[in-house]
């Protein structure tokens, strides 16, 4: 049975010509297309359709509201799409919280070198999540436990007040229903670092994850969200606003300093040297035949080149494999790998080829990570 697809924009031209490369898909079907979000919660209730793709601008009702009315009565996977600006970065990222899965630029061009590749990525996007068709609401996260002075924030005052909920497609805590989660157990192992890799999914998971991190955490994390270069800065800040240590976007040069998490930027490639206690940064442009910039494998290659053993990596949910071939590197120095669940990915892809490998000693729900970097982390 194909996957039923509502396509929601307010122009008829996009929504033609999004059309035409779904249905161009044998496994993927338009049943109908909306032109306002309000229109498209109104056909969400009546079609029940398997996946939406949203825009963001449109009169009536904008995308990000129909995005929380829609996961709010009709939990669906919605696929946004973006505009590459600094604006359109963080509009795309409050639709992430407000429950949407993944998000694409509305320019096919600045996603793909040609007309086929941009037709093929939309279809993969759109199949994957789609395998995502139960959702239910996370636990609360709150920033209102941090320890730090108040920030000026991307998100508005009223917002910031209100515990910030994510959607992602059958949580852990779903399973924790019919399985009580073992109490994680540390190895006593000593770090220099924390690394963590990520695609469709990450924001929302690196999030999570962040959030919980006391103030004070004795040692550097790295990021490596494929994201556009337009995203990281404004996802950065993002995660600085609401986390207890400190996040920013990484520049060349940075020393890596305990406490603090460096997202590394879209449209470059994230190195680590073996300089001073924790490392130092190289950020490149990188060679324009590798996939993905940033890639997870380029930057756990160079640390498994300058921090051996020493590297406690993870893998988190996205489409493909980046990361494997790094975490195989990592392991065979003796660092240790962690990979995502399958039952909390919103795309079970990176960590699958991870955990497929043998690469990952521990595989574990995206509410239990937070938890378990603290234990296994200590005070070394």
């Amino acid at each position: 049975m194909a996957i039923k697809v509502l396509v929601v924009d307010d122009s008829s031209f996009f929504r033609r010509r999004v059309s035409e490369i779904i249905n161009a898909d044998p496994s993927l079907e338009v049943v109908d297309t909306a032109k306002n979000g309000q229109e498209a919660v109104e056909m969400v209730a009546r079609l029940k359709p398997d996946v939406i793709t949203m825009d963001i601008e449109m009169p009536v009702m904008d995308g990000i509201t129909a995005v929380k009315q829609i996961m709010a009565k009709y939990p669906t996977p919605v696929l946004m799409f973006s505009s590459l600006t600094h604006e359109g970065a963080k509009a795309t990222l409050d639709a992430l919280e407000a429950g949407a899965l993944d998000f694409i630029p509305k320019k096919f061009e600045d996603i793909a070198r040609d007309r086929q590749e941009a037709v093929s990525l939309l279809q993969q996007r759109v199949k994957a999540i789609a395998r995502r068709r139960v959702m239910v609401r996370r636990a609360p996260i709150s920033p209102q436990t941090s320890t730090r002075s108040p920030r000026s924030s991307t998100l508005s005052t009223a917002r910031s007040s209100t515990p910030l909920k994510s959607t992602i497609g059958n949580v852990a805590q779903e399973a924790d229903k019919l399985t009580p989660r073992a109490k994680f157990k540390p190895s006593g192992k000593r770090y220099k670092l924390v690394a963590i890799g990520t695609s469709t999914g990450g924001p929302v998971a690196l999030q999570t994850i962040l959030t919980q991190i006391p103030a004070g955490f004795s040692k550097p994390i790295l990021l490596i969200q494929h994201m556009p270069a337009t995203f990281t800065a404004a996802f950065a800040q993002r995660l600085n606003n609401l986390s207890r240590i400190n996040v920013k976007q990484a520049e060349d040069g940075d020393e890596l300093r305990p406490g603090w998490a460096y997202l590394a930027p879209g449209g470059k490639q994230m190195l680590v040297e073996g300089r001073g206690q924790y490392g130092r940064l190289r950020v490149i442009d990188g060679n324009d035949k590798v996939n993905y910039k940033p890639c997870v494998d380029i930057t756990f290659a160079s640390l498994a080149k300058s921090h051996q053993s020493n590297v406690l990596a993870m893998i988190l949910t996205g489409m493909g494999a980046d990361g494997r071939d790094g975490c195989r590197l990592l392991k065979e120095q003796g660092s240790t790998i962690w990979a995502q669940d399958e039952a909390s990915c919103v795309v079970y892809g990176m960590p699958q080829a991870v955990a497929s490998a043998g690469l990952a000693s521990q595989q574990m729900p995206l509410d239990s990570f937070s938890e378990a970097i603290i234990a296994e982390i200590g005070n070394g």
